[in-house]
């Protein structure tokens, strides 16, 4: 008879063993309950689902079961400018929902971690996360929570940055991207460039980024940018040092529009401008609005991602695109293989593509 426990003590917590001891049988018995039903009889499973109902017992302890199971049903997801960037950037809710999509199929959900500046008590709820598995999603080289992430010694997988030996990355190829804006622009007739470009560093710097800084850019992918910039500058004649590089501090409309505010604010300003994402194109319209200055016919904007509101701009906005819903997806594959105990190995970087809207134009002629 369930004698034992009576009724649940105000504030008191039934646990899986206390509870087979109420009912006279044993731990093992209790949690086929949940676990294994096919092992018990139809009676006396409900024997034990019924009492605990009463007693308020909704069943085993889901983290210590996955302990001891060695899986907890987690990909832990490191995200560089804080957890509302998540939600509020487009091409981040894309990655993140390819990236569901795919570990799903595993059971496995997600578990979104800022990644902070310091260290010490900040790095604590990486430290004592319980994760299956890591994705590193744009992280600067050197940042103290990739170290937390990987003291954990599960499986980890990085998006675009940083590179770290032994561990598949899924990247793009952002220096051909970034060419290819570049080329399209001095093929209009553009000479007077300028970039917008997300932070170089974990300072989070804003305002004009000389050619020392740009060396020593902390972010792996916005070196490659600046360098397939560069490269196209080049090849078509212009001088990259009076290319003014405007460093936002960061990646959303907000620091675009006050980048481009600046560029134009310029005894010569800028004809046409390259941004680094579309969320500071989007910026740039908006400044460029604010300006008066007409787009395309005044000034040239050029984003990159392809993300879902790159097509409603007005007017709507040549971009580079990258395949960021598949990306996710790829991540999420490599997870599952890892935590499989397969080997993988890093895909080849995604090409990418210049897609033509009505944001960019031919230069006006003078006095027009």
């Amino acid at each position: 008879m369930s004698k034992a426990l009576g009724p649940r003590p105000p504030g008191g917590r039934v646990t899986l063993l206390a509870l087979a001891r109420d009912l006279g049988v044993s731990r093992a018995t209790v949690s086929n309950a949940y676990n294994r039903p096919d092992q018990l009889s139809a009676g006396l499973r409900a024997r034990i689902l019924g009492r605990a109902a009463e007693l308020g017992f909704s069943g085993p302890d889901p983290i210590a079961r996955g302990l001891r199971r060695g899986r907890v049903g987690a990909v832990g997801v490191l995200v560089d400018e804080g957890l509302s960037y998540a939600f509020s950037d487009p091409t981040a809710v894309l990655f993140l929902d390819g990236l569901a999509r795919e570990v799903q199929a595993d059971g496995l959900g997600l578990l979104l971690h800022a990644a902070p500046g310091g260290g010490g008590g900040e790095l604590g709820p990486i430290r004592n996360a319980a994760v299956d598995a890591w994705v590193l999603q744009s992280l600067p080289e050197g940042h103290p929570a990739v170290a937390a992430a990987q003291a954990h010694g599960r499986p980890v997988v990085v998006l675009d940055q940083p590179a770290l030996p032994g561990v598949p990355l899924v990247g793009i190829d952002d220096a051909a991207g970034t060419a290819a804006a570049v080329r399209h622009l001095v093929g209009l007739g553009h000479r007077r460039l300028a970039v917008l470009s997300t932070p170089l560093r974990a300072d989070r710097a804003e305002g004009p980024a000389d050619l020392d800084r740009q060396r020593r850019a902390g972010y792996q992918v916005v070196a490659r940018r600046l360098a397939g910039a560069a490269s196209a500058a080049t090849d078509a004649g212009l001088d990259w040092a009076g290319v003014p590089v405007l460093e936002c501090a960061a990646n959303d409309p907000d620091a675009g529009a006050r980048g481009t505010a600046r560029l134009l604010d310029t005894a010569d300003p800028p004809t046409a401008i390259v941004a680094f994402s579309d969320q500071l194109a989007l910026g740039a319209l908006r400044a460029a609005a604010a300006a008066g200055r007409e787009v395309p016919g005044q000034l040239s904007v050029i984003g990159f991602d392809d993300s879902p509101t790159a097509r409603s701009t007005v007017p709507p906005l040549t971009t580079v695109a990258q395949p960021l819903l598949d990306r996710g997806q790829d991540v999420g594959s490599l997870v599952r293989a890892l935590l499989a105990g397969k080997q993988v190995t890093s895909p080849a970087p995604y090409a990418v593509r210049l897609v033509v809207r009505g944001s960019t134009g031919p230069v006006e002629p003078a006095g027009g």
